[in-house]
Parts: C-alpha cells; sequence; structure tokens
C-alpha cells in the first residue's frame, strides 16, 4: 500500500519523463540484443528468419528427389517407392511439401498429395514419403524433383565469434583499437586535470583569456584542425627522421582534439569544489601539486570518470583519425577499419558481421556501464555555481 501511495504521489510530469526515458531505453537495447542474438545463431537459421524468431525455429525450403523406379514395390493393384526426404537431418520436421517450385508448400505434411494420371504423393511429417503410381513406375518416372518446407529446431553456436576472432582479422584489430584508445583516453586526462586546477585556484596573468580560448577551441570541427595537425606532425617526424605512422601519434593526436573538452569538464568540477578545503591545505603548508594529488584530484574522480566514458567512446569509434595517423595496414588497421572492410568482403555473411558489431560495442558497453554512476554527477558538477 506505501508503494502504491507513493507511486500516486509521483506528478504527471515525471510519470511522462520516467515512460520517454524508457521508450529511449527499451529502442536502444533492442538493435543491441538483436545483434547479440544473431551473432550466436547458426548461419543456415540467421538468412532465413529473423533474430526475433530465434526460440521459435525457422523453417527453410529445399529440393529433394525422389526414389529410383528399382526401388518399387508392388502392394495389391499399386506400385509404391517409399524412403525419406529429410536423410541425414536428424531433428527436423516437414511442415509442407510440394512437386511446383511456384507452390513449394502446396501440401501440409501428412497430406495425399493427388498428381494426376494414378500417380499420388505422401510426405509425413517425419521425412518418410510414398510415392504411389496405379502402374508400374518407367524410366521417366524415376528422381522426380520434391519440395519441402522443413522444420528446424533453434540452433545457437560460439563459431561465429571464433571465426572473427581468428580468421577475419578482427582479433589483432582488436588489440590494435584497444592499444589506441587506453592511452588517447589516459594521456588527455592527466594533462587536463593539471590545467583545470590551475585555471580554477591559481592567479596569472592570462587566465581569463585561457579559458575562453579552451571554450572556442571546442567548438572547432576536427575536420578544419586535421590536415594542419597532420602537417605539422609530418613535418616534426621529418626533422627527426621518426616513421611516419606510429601509435604515438594518434594518441598525441586524439590528445590534442580530447584536450578542450577535458579541460572545459573538469575546470566546472573543479572549481566547484569548497574553497575552504583548498585554502585550508595552504595554510597547513600545502604546495599547488600536493593540493591537488592528495585533495582535488580524489574528489574529481566523477568528473574524470566522466570525461574517460566520452574520450574512450569517441576514439574507439574512429575511424577517421585512425586511417589517417595510422593507415590501413593489417597490422595496424583498428577495428571500425577492419569492420568497414568486412562489410566490403563479407557483406552477404550476416553471422560473420553480427559477431563482428557485437565485438565492437562489448568494450563501451562495459566502460560504459562501469562507470556510468559518475557520469550525471560528473556533468552537471559546476553548473551551479564555479570558481
Amino acid at each position: 500500500m506505501t508503494l502504491a501511495r507513493d507511486f500516486f504521489k509521483i506528478g504527471p510530469a515525471r510519470l511522462f519523463v520516467h515512460f520517454v526515458v524508457l521508450v529511449i531505453v527499451i529502442v536502444w537495447l533492442i538493435p543491441t540484443l538483436g545483434i547479440f542474438i544473431s551473432a550466436l545463431r547458426d548461419k543456415d537459421q540467421l538468412v532465413v528468419s529473423g533474430w526475433w524468431t530465434a526460440f521459435a525455429g525457422s523453417s527453410r525450403t529445399v529440393a529433394s528427389r525422389l526414389g529410383q523406379p528399382d526401388q518399387q514395390k508392388q502392394e495389391g493393384a499399386t506400385y509404391v517407392i517409399a524412403g525419406n526426404v529429410l536423410e541425414g537431418q536428424e531433428g527436423r520436421s516437414v511442415r509442407a511439401f510440394g512437386t511446383r517450385v511456384q507452390q513449394p508448400a502446396a501440401y501440409s505434411a501428412g497430406e495425399t498429395a493427388d498428381l494426376g494420371d494414378g500417380v499420388s504423393l505422401l510426405v509425413n511429417s517425419d521425412g518418410s514419403y510414398r510415392y504411389i503410381k496405379s502402374a508400374p513406375f518407367g524410366p521417366d518416372d524415376g528422381g522426380r524433383r520434391v519440395y519441402v518446407s522443413i522444420a528446424t529446431p533453434p540452433e545457437f553456436t560460439l563459431q561465429n565469434y571464433r571465426t572473427v576472432l581468428t580468421g577475419e582479422g578482427i582479433g589483432q584489430s582488436f588489440i590494435n583499437s584497444l592499444t589506441v584508445t587506453i592511452p588517447a583516453t589516459i594521456i588527455p586526462i592527466l594533462i587536463a586535470a593539471f590545467a583545470a586546477y590551475a585555471l580554477s585556484w591559481m592567479e596569472f596573468p592570462g587566465r581569463a583569456l585561457l579559458i575562453a580560448l579552451v571554450v572556442g577551441l571546442i567548438v572547432v570541427p576536427l575536420q578544419m584542425s586535421l590536415i594542419p595537425l597532420l602537417r605539422l606532425y609530418n613535418m616534426v617526424g621529418a626533422a627527426f627522421d621518426a616513421p611516419s605512422k606510429t601509435y604515438l601519434g594518434i594518441w598525441l593526436a586524439h590528445t590534442a582534439f580530447g584536450m578542450p573538452l577535458a579541460i572545459y569538464l573538469l575546470r566546472a568540477y573543479i572549481a566547484g569544489l569548497p574553497k575552504e578545503i583548498i585554502e585550508s591545505a595552504r595554510v597547513d603548508g600545502a604546495s599547488d601539486f600536493e593540493i591537488f594529488v592528495r585533495i582535488v584530484l580524489p574528489l574529481s574522480f566523477p568528473a574524470l570518470a566522466s570525461f574517460a566514458i566520452f574520450q574512450f567512446l569517441w576514439v574507439w569509434n574512429d575511424l577517421l583519425v585512425a586511417m589517417v595517423f595510422l593507415g590501413t595496414d593489417r597490422q595496424h588497421l583498428v577495428l571500425t577499419g577492419a569492420l568497414n572492410a568486412l562489410l566490403g568482403s563479407r557483406g552477404g555473411n550476416w553471422e560473420i558481421l553480427t559477431a563482428s558489431a557485437f565485438v565492437t560495442i562489448i568494450i563501451p558497453l562495459l566502460v560504459f556501464f562501469g562507470l556510468q554512476r559518475y557520469l550525471v554527477r560528473g556533468l552537471l558538477a559546476g553548473s551551479v555555481k564555479g570558481g
């Protein structure tokens, strides 16, 4: 009763918000669930039915041939050729059959089909058939084609993932993406945290100008700065005779692109920390570095986690920067690039594509659900007061 009273105390506006959020969650969850189920399904079932039918089995139409005249047996006034259209396909059953490609399911299993001229055909659900004729079967009657609709039970397998991780190069690309993403997430957080503290609690000339510059850099499109940054990177590499395609280059590129947003988010949080804590530490003789490491950094974990989610997802899903700074050779190809190449070479193999897609999203999902409780807290921090 208490729960019911609390439910009705919720206003219409909050109920509407909860309903909208629930709808959004369902809309985003359905495709993910579909990819996961499809990646576990048998190849033959995946191409003939949707993922929502995975637990109900599926049906497919195949062509089979009846026995030869030398297999006929006389039963009274009729001649019969008997056999099984499901030979070697145990666990399956026949739903319908037909003798014409235009009507492959003209007759239900267990129904006797009158084919004219004293010829009839009976196909049972277990695949056994009786091909009956009122006169002996001649050479032209042997091997007649019949179409059967076969019902198959649900089949799930991990072979799709084994194929993707071992035979399609996705495994190496998965490691490459981790090699790119983890440092490209940690480096800007470390640098931006120091900068955010300086812009929040340290007085120096030009601080306001630097804050305005940071805010302005957030809206600069990546595509606008990509070519100048690449030219600068190549010039520096040529000056030091360094290789042009290295992980260090893409780490620095992602750091540069993510730094403005990182500084902005972290400064908003750090500036909102209680001023008394910082002043008390300074009175006790703590240096700025000690205040940052022992006080500010532990208290700023929600903001750090919020940016880590954004940066990790952005770098993990990036294709453009990875192709520019790493290239497309197999040893350095990231997961998004490998999946893009797979779409061109294996576009018809849905079991491969769905398994690859789920491998691509599993790490971002783990990162998001692991840090999501800090996301809203970190984003809203500093929205009421700031330093």
